[in-house]
């Protein structure tokens, strides 16, 4: 369950980020010349202190929301691999307390 939450937290950043890209490309789209031999690039430091901030927030929610995937993940194969050897907690030289 831990996992999928954080998957889900995960997927939510991801749709953000590309909902910020969208905001970011129309904010900044008369900035360059019509030109198509010259490319103007926009530099994170030159965005908008709003724009800065929810990207920032967004990356931020990304990474944990992967990191506490993984981890989830991780926890749950530890502890199906526990159950599949007996290893439960209440049991007593390896034979569970189930009759």
């Amino acid at each position: 369950m831990r996992a999928l939450c954080a998957s889900i937290i995960t997927a939510g950043a991801l749709v953000g980020l590309g909902l910020t890209a969208i905001g970011v490309g129309t904010r900044y789209q008369n900035l360059a010349a019509r030109d198509a031999a010259s490319v103007t690039f926009v530099k994170f430091v030159q965005l908008d202190t709003p724009m800065m901030l929810i990207i920032v927030a967004l990356l931020t929610t990304l990474l944990a929301g992967l990191a506490a995937t993984f981890l989830g993940l991780a926890y749950h194969h530890e502890r199906r691999q526990h159950e599949r050897h007996g290893l439960a907690k209440n049991s007593v030289g390896g034979v569970s307390g189930r009759d």
